[in-house]
């Protein structure tokens, strides 16, 4: 700061000193670093993350925000080897569930209980379903910025092409609306399973439509199990579907990327995904626009199961804190889930903001819609990937690319699941 200017001395009976007055120093303020990972590798949300970072730098010179942009599969990756070396990012991409719960039991995150309680005004702009996902036995560890839904996203214009008048409501009406798809010479479904989780999604489904909720807790709380009955047949309706090879070429091992790409240049009528999907399968499209006609549905219902059909499997992003995180460190995720932020987020397509306020950015009718359905879900399932701890989730991912690629049946991918859990619970 500029010292302040000198001052005539007061006359008085003694002389004046011939010292000046010491100058006033401002207390030093010290450099801070702050280390942030996040997975949004595109654009607008990738830019928009650096501007958001760049502002906060400029208002605190003292701060520097060194970001990694990693795609999903990559991120994980590198996140397991520096979470074994037992140094975290400050701040990180974080879906909550058993992985989450796991980081906290090593005491691997920071615990911002206080800091949230300490400005009610933060703490209770979140949605509180969403802020206790990154929550573990009572502590937050981290805080939400996206919450929203999977469901399949549609080009109208090609179900139009193939005479599809209105979405199915059932999987026995899906699965004549691939088979419509393809007999008009249109690839039904895209999808990357390369990456494996795009494909768990539809088990997941099938499972919480037939299953239902009671099963899926019981077989959690070891008084049910992952070889029930329900679970394999999870997985003989998923292999209805691949019989009638309703993805586009070399599938087994594309991307997500690639998935989104396929979509969003008009080459598949549908992908299975998640609220991410419009800004993505935009950004991967060779135009930068993608499917201009896009509709979305819920997953079918399927008759006779135990789950409705308005149960809804889905999940968010969120931002964890590592253990050795700098107070400017929770300031700035404060930061970036303030109202003015969120609004951003949810104004550019990249997700749907948990922020209360913030829900007017949403103007988009597909995202609308994300959040309606949404919001009136009874039953809400996190991702099982992410849910399950995070060995089962590998498993289960695992399991399903090989039925995905006909070498595992699903009794075979119902019985991994159930072993690796009774491995990490019993």
């Amino acid at each position: 700061t500029d010292e302040p200017a000198a001052t005539q001395a007061p006359a008085t009976e003694e002389p004046a000193s011939t010292e000046a007055p010491p100058a006033t120093v401002a207390p030093a303020v010290q450099p801070v670093t702050i280390t942030w990972w996040h997975i949004t590798t595109k654009d607008p949300g990738l830019t928009d993350w650096q501007k958001m970072a760049d502002d906060y730098m400029a208002a605190h010179p003292n701060v520097t925000i060194e970001i990694t942009v990693l795609e999903n599969e990559a991120f994980k990756t590198k996140l397991t080897t520096v979470m074994q070396s037992g140094d975290p990012p400050d701040v990180f991409q974080s879906w909550g569930g058993g992985g989450f719960n796991q980081q906290v039991e090593a005491g691997l995150l920071k615990d911002i209980t206080a800091d949230l309680e300490a400005d009610p005004a933060w703490k209770d702009s979140f949605a509180p379903g969403a802020l206790g996902v990154y929550s573990y036995q009572g502590k937050n560890y981290g805080v939400p910025w996206d919450m929203g839904m999977v469901g399949f996203w549609y080009n109208k214009d090609l179900f139009e092409q193939a005479g599809i008048d209105a979405p199915p409501a059932t999987w026995d009406e899906f699965l004549e609306d691939v088979q419509a798809l393809k007999d008009a010479g249109i690839t039904p479904i895209s999808i990357g399973e390369g990456d494996k989780w795009p494909g768990m999604h539809f088990w997941n489904y099938l499972a919480t439509r037939i299953c239902g909720q009671e099963k899926f807790e019981a077989a959690m709380a070891r008084s049910g199990s992952f070889s029930d009955p329900c679970f394999v047949e999870a997985g003989v309706k998923l292999q209805e579907l691949l019989a009638l090879e309703p993805f586009q070429d070399g599938f087994l091992g594309a991307t997500h990327d690639e998935m989104q790409a396929t979509f969003g240049n008009g080459l598949a009528a549908m992908e299975l995904s998640g609220q991410w999907a419009p800004s993505t399968q935009a950004a991967n499209a060779a135009d930068q626009v993608g499917v201009a006609n896009l509709g979305l549905f819920g997953f079918p219902a399927v008759d006779g199961g135990a789950g409705a059909g308005t149960d809804v499997v889905g999940g968010g992003n969120g931002f964890a804190i590592g253990k050795n995180a700098e107070p400017e460190a929770v300031d700035f995720v404060k930061y970036l889930t303030s109202v003015e932020n969120q609004t951003v987020i949810a104004a550019n397509g990249s997700g749907i903001p948990v922020v209360k306020g913030a829900e007017q950015g949403l103007t988009d009718p597909n995202m609308l819609q994300v959040a309606e359905t949404f919001a009136a879900a009874d039953y809400f399932q996190l991702y099982y990937d992410q849910f399950l701890p995070p060995a089962t989730g590998s498993v289960l991912n695992d399991s399903v690319q090989g039925l995905f690629a006909g070498t595992l049946t699903p009794e075979e991918v119902a019985q991994a699941v159930e072993d690796s859990v009774a491995a990490e619970i019993e």
